[in-house]
């Protein structure tokens, strides 16, 4: 492990929530938000700070609409995000075989 990097574990992504949501937008592409918070078992405020920072990084794309008098929000994994993502998997697979005898 001479080239042991802790910086290639992306903070954003490793988190419990956040990685659950990378992880279902890589293979669903989009989600609204109560599908995501079912398939994370999450609460509507936790899910809500956590796509916040994913947002901020730019990996997700939030858009909010009516779909009649009901409000819906969509998220759509982006391109930096699948980039991100792909990394992440990346240096976790690394960490793997490099742990493995």
């Amino acid at each position: 492990m001479d080239d042991f990097n802790i910086e290639r574990i992306d903070d954003v992504i490793h988190g419990r929530l956040r990685l659950g949501v990378m992880a279902y937008l890589s293979t669903a592409g989009s989600a609204d938000f109560t599908t995501l918070k079912q398939k994370t078992q999450s609460s509507d405020g936790n899910l809500s700070v956590q796509l916040r920072k994913l947002e901020e990084a730019g990996y997700v794309e939030i858009t909010k609409a009516f779909v009649g008098k009901k409000p819906q929000t969509t998220l759509i994994l982006t391109e930096t995000g699948r980039a991100a993502f792909v990394a992440y998997l990346e240096a976790m697979r690394k960490l793997i075989d490099e742990a493995s005898p």
